[in-house]
């Protein structure tokens, strides 16, 4: 009887502003000068509107409905809790509303979703995670036991600190790379470290996520009756449906039916005899391990490749990240916490993100989020901010 585990995640970047070559060395306020606030503040809101305000009310609506029955998780990135803290602060408290039915888990990740795992040592990405958890204490009183690092990157040094810093379960991507013939429905362990493994079912959810208002697709149209149906075939102890959230009303409008199958699901899914819903840590402490995965290269659950070439797959990407390395050791020895806030910011992986150069699909879906007319654009954007950075220290 496999269960069906269902995990939004939630963020929003801190966009820049376009920055100059010729303002290097001039900035007076960092973070006001690098940060688009007004930009930001906008594409928050109209999301907020399009997706987080009704989406939380339904689901608030369906897990009381549904007598708790239907069970969903969360993670929320320090980004997106600032901007809700600084302009929308009920939507904070939709979250906290439905955390206090019982039936909703929280994940921890890195506080900026950032790319500190891949650094050469894993302190900074240890006290960001430190920082998330401190958060979610904070505003939920809770401490979870599941991490979901920044858009699933996975490895095995990075399960090995995970595990040491005392989580029982870490998610990522289940790509053949890790499994290879065998199936993502079970839970598994690294091979370095004893820490079970939530591997994301990427077919099922990227159905959602993806192709769900696609025309050409053989699946389309997708219902919820048909998409339970599909589960209810599946072997396995559990279904990881892991799905950016953004996926409701933004990137799949409403006009699209995705609320009304959203709204149907529960029902669908709790009509067959062989399916539940669990959180995160249900899934974690409910099914044992079934074999171990090795992984020593990062995976992810972004792009076609599911690696980290969505972020460091050319020159362009690989000169800032290394920058950035280096400008972080820069600022530690200052001691200075504001330039220390600024760099954690454009730590952010959507920065690294609009300088991809991939083609084809994952080209299109990269262009789609990216403020720049061409990852070039970017790249001199990016290089000239963190240039004035390096200038203040």
């Amino acid at each position: 009887m496999p269960s069906v585990c269902l995990y939004f995640e939630v963020h929003q970047p801190m966009r820049l502003n376009r920055f100059s070559v010729f303002n290097i060395g001039k900035t007076k306020d960092a973070f006001g000068t690098y940060f688009n606030d007004e930009v930001n503040r906008w594409i928050f809101e109209k999301v907020a509107k399009k997706c987080y305000l009704p989406t939380n009310k339904l689901l608030l609506d369906l897990v009381k409905k549904f007598d708790g029955q239907f069970r969903i998780s969360f993670s929320l990135t320090g980004t997106f809790v600032e901007y809700c803290e600084r302009y929308l602060p009920q939507l904070l408290e939709s979250f906290q509303e439905l955390f206090a039915t019982g039936s909703v888990d929280f994940i921890e990740e890195t506080y900026f979703h950032s790319l500190s795992s891949l650094y050469d040592d894993l302190d900074e990405f240890e006290e960001q995670v430190t920082m998330h958890r401190h958060m979610i204490k904070r505003l939920f009183n809770y401490q979870p036991t599941v991490f979901r690092n920044t858009e699933a990157i996975f490895d095995n040094r990075i399960a090995k600190k995970i595990a040491e810093m005392g989580y029982r379960g870490i998610i990522t991507e289940g790509t053949e790379k890790i499994l290879g013939w065998r199936s993502s429905n079970y839970l598994y362990k690294p091979v370095n470290a004893d820490i079970k493994v939530l591997l994301r079912n990427y077919k099922l959810s990227d159905d959602i996520g993806f192709r769900f208002s696609a025309r050409e697709w053989p699946g389309f149209p997708l219902t919820a009756d048909k998409y339970a149906h599909w589960m209810s075939q599946c072997e396995g102890d559990v279904i990881n449906l892991f799905i950016d959230y953004e996926t409701f009303g933004e990137h799949q409008w409403i006009e699209t039916g995705i609320f009304d199958f959203l709204s149907q699901l529960p029902w669908e899914v709790l009509q067959k005899n062989n399916l539940d819903f669990v959180t995160v840590g249900e899934a974690v402490n409910r099914y044992n391990v079934v074999g171990d995965v090795d992984v020593p290269w990062a995976v992810s659950w972004a792009d076609a490749d599911r690696d980290v070439s969505t972020w460091l797959g050319n020159n362009m990407q690989m000169a800032c990240f290394n920058e950035l390395k280096d400008i972080g050791k820069k600022i530690r020895q200052t001691g200075d916490p504001d330039l220390l806030r600024v760099w954690r910011f454009l730590q952010t992986s959507d920065h690294l993100y609009y300088l991809s150069t991939k083609g084809f699909e994952d080209g299109d879906v990269h262009a789609y989020f990216s403020p720049y007319d061409a990852p070039y654009e970017g790249f001199i954007n990016y290089m000239n901010i963190l240039q004035d950075l390096k200038q203040q220290i």
